[in-house]
């Protein structure tokens, strides 16, 4: 079997939540003015997932660039964990070593964690496979919702609330699995005290560096209510 036959048997779960969630950004990006080409170059160079569906409305909100782009930075500081904990994996791979790294997302981290290949099978080019597929269905998922959107046969109205829709689901899930509430409590006090103190307009970045620096100082009592030694 060939790696790319086999990593597609792994990765296809994840392939629903791909496509659906790139066809929103593109319907949200056209509906917000940007053109086809520019919501294509986005899926496929920003590749930040639900952040993406988050900046367009930020962007209509007019919050500046410098804190869209702090605020992606603090959401998706994960990633560059993921990055470092392959470092080992992917040395010496020449050009896919940083694109293998850049391109590990919470969804293909799970899948190079748990994966395990044939011993005939080049783990190379498999590792390549999850990531360029991954990575190539999220921007043509995108594509496709920036130029079929319109034309879908349902009323539209109202898509822009599905990245509230889609963090308010997977703060109630990590509520409900996890055995530590301080990253929810912390977050919903943070943001509820900045909120008041600096109104809808500036809260934002003080509320996520406040729940950084607590989770900073907490985190061995959040490792070990999710079930790890603390460090």
């Amino acid at each position: 079997m060939s790696p790319f036959r086999f990593v597609l048997k792994h990765i296809a779960p994840l392939t629903v939540g791909y496509l659906f969630i790139g066809i929103a950004f593109g319907v949200l990006a056209v509906e917000a003015g940007h053109s086809v080409l520019w919501t294509f170059l986005a899926g496929l160079l920003i590749y930040a997932g639900s952040m993406q569906i988050v900046m367009i409305s930020l962007m209509l909100s007019g919050v500046p660039l410098y804190a869209i782009a702090f605020m992606t930075f603090f959401v998706n500081a994960r990633h560059i964990f993921y990055g470092l904990g392959f470092v080992e994996r992917f040395r010496g791979r020449g050009w896919m070593s940083p694109y293998l790294a850049l391109t590990v997302t919470d969804e293909t981290y799970s899948v190079l964690c748990s994966i395990e290949y044939p011993p005939e099978m080049d783990s190379r080019k498999a590792d390549l496979c999850i990531a360029a597929t991954c990575h190539l269905l999220w921007a043509f998922s995108c594509l496709a919702g920036a130029l079929f959107g319109r034309t879908m046969p349902f009323d539209m109205r109202g898509i822009e609330f599905s990245a509230t829709a889609f963090f308010t689901t997977i703060c109630v899930d990590q509520w409900r699995r996890f055995g530590s509430h301080i990253p929810a409590v912390a977050g919903f006090l943070a943001a509820l005290a900045f909120y008041g103190l600096l109104g809808p307009d500036r809260f934002l970045l003080p509320a996520l560096s406040a729940s950084l620096i607590v989770l900073l100082v907490l985190r061995d009592r959040v490792a070990l209510g999710m079930g790890g030694g603390a460090s």
